[in-house]
């Protein structure tokens, strides 16, 4: 199983180039070969709770931010 520290916020984030995109078919393309690798990725995955506990750290680093 991953440990806690298999993913960033940064996993997350579209190249700089793609995150308003003027283009978008390009960041159609860069999402669907994201979903394309993932899919591909014999790994095992992340149960939900994991998941969930990981995406609330998150929020709250954000939420203590303001």
């Amino acid at each position: 199983m991953p440990d806690d520290d298999a993913f960033t916020e940064a996993d997350f984030d579209p190249p700089p180039h793609l995150r308003s995109p003027e283009d978008p078919a390009e960041y159609d393309a860069w999402l669907r070969a994201q979903v394309e690798a993932a899919l591909a990725n014999p790994a095992p995955g992340i149960p939900h709770d994991i998941v969930m506990a990981r995406m609330q750290a998150i929020l709250d680093r954000h939420k203590n931010r303001t």
